[in-house]
């Protein structure tokens, strides 16, 4: 689940700063938070 999210936020980021030109702040929140979501996903390991 935590690695969808962190593509989600990565796709987001990445047409955010390509395409809607979105402000450096939004766009560092929206990496931030996709890196933590698939660390959070690599650490917490495959659970059922």
């Amino acid at each position: 689940m935590f690695l969808v999210i962190g593509i989600i936020l990565l796709v987001l980021w990445i047409g955010g700063f390509v395409v809607f030109h979105v402000s450096a702040f939004a766009i560092h929140i929206l990496l931030i938070l996709a890196v933590i979501s698939i660390v959070f996903n690599f650490l917490g390991g495959s659970r059922s």
